[in-house]
C-alpha cells in the first residue's frame, strides 16, 4: 500500500477523538498593579465561574492564530493593537478529567501589553473584567485555569529576570523609574533604586538612551529623568535576580 492508498483508506474514527483549545494569560499593569483578564462564563460547563479567554481551536487556524483571535475578541484589540502584544507560548494542559465535555487539551498562552483597553464580554460570557492578580483567591475559576495561572504568573516573574521583556510593558520610551515600577509590581517586591538603575545599565543591550529627557522633573521636583527605549538584547547577562534568588544564589 502508498502513501496515498494509506490516506484513502485511513478512518479517523478508529481513534479516540480529542479536542484541541487555546486559552491567554493576558497581563497588564492598572494603576500600579498586575492585573489578569478573566471572562465570566455564560453557559455551562462551570456557569459563573471566571475563566481564561480561550476557545476551540478553528480548522483553519494555527494555534498561534487562535490565541490572537480570542485575545481579539474580548479586548476589542485589532490590527496594529495587537500586534504590540507579546504573544508566547506557555505550555500544553491534558489531563483527561480536565474538561467534562469530552477530552481536551489546552495549548496556554501567555500575553502581555501595555494599556490593554477594558475588555468586552462575547456572545458565551456573562461578564469580562481585569482583575488585579492579587483578588485572584476571591473568584471561583474553571477547569484548571488556577494552575495555568500560577505557571503563568511563574512564567513572567521568572523571564523579566533573563530576558528584557518587562520593556513590553511599557511606551515606547520610558525612565528607569517606570522600569524598576515593572519589575516591582510583577515581583511583588519593592526594589532599591539605586542598585537598580546600576544593573540596568551594566546590562549590555538592555536599554539605550534617546537623548532625550521628560518635561519635567519628579513629584518631589529635581532634575528632570532621561529617557530610554528598549535595547537590542534577546537575553540579559548578567540576569536581574529577584531578591529572593538574589539571597539564595550568594
Amino acid at each position: 500500500m502508498n502513501e496515498q492508498e494509506f490516506l484513502e483508506a485511513y478512518d479517523p474514527r478508529a481513534y479516540p477523538s480529542v479536542a484541541v483549545t487555546v486559552d491567554v494569560v493576558a497581563l497588564t499593569i492598572r494603576d500600579g498593579a498586575l492585573h489578569l483578564l478573566l471572562i465570566q462564563r455564560g453557559q455551562p460547563p462551570f456557569e459563573g465561574h471566571w475563566a481564561l479567554p480561550g476557545g476551540f481551536v478553528q480548522p483553519d487556524e494555527d494555534l498561534a492564530a487562535g490565541a490572537r483571535r480570542e485575545l481579539a475578541e474580548e479586548t476589542g484589540l485589532g490590527g496594529e493593537g495587537l500586534r504590540r502584544v507579546h504573544l508566547e507560548q506557555l505550555g500544553s494542559y491534558g489531563a483527561p478529567d480536565r474538561d467534562p465535555r469530552m477530552r481536551v487539551v489546552s495549548v496556554a498562552h501567555l500575553a502581555f501589553a501595555p494599556d490593554l483597553p477594558d475588555p468586552a464580554a462575547g456572545s458565551d460570557a456573562d461578564a469580562a473584567t481585569w482583575l488585579p492578580v492579587t483578588a485572584l483567591t476571591s473568584r471561583q475559576l474553571a477547569f484548571d485555569h488556577g494552575r495555568i495561572i500560577d505557571d503563568a504568573l511563574e512564567r513572567a516573574r521568572s523571564k523579566l529576570e533573563y530576558t528584557p521583556l518587562a520593556t513590553r510593558f511599557l511606551a515606547a520610551e520610558f525612565t528607569i523609574s517606570e522600569l524598576r515600577a515593572v519589575y516591582e509590581t510583577v515581583w511583588g517586591h519593592p526594589l532599591h533604586a539605586g542598585n537598580f538603575h546600576r544593573k540596568v545599565l551594566s546590562v549590555p543591550g538592555f536599554v539605550e538612551s534617546t537623548g532625550a529627557s521628560t518635561e519635567r522633573g519628579g513629584s518631589r521636583g529635581g532634575p528632570r529623568a532621561r529617557l530610554y527605549r528598549a535595547g537590542d538584547a534577546r537575553l540579559l547577562h548578567p540576569a536581574l535576580l529577584r531578591p529572593a534568588r538574589e539571597e539564595t544564589v550568594r
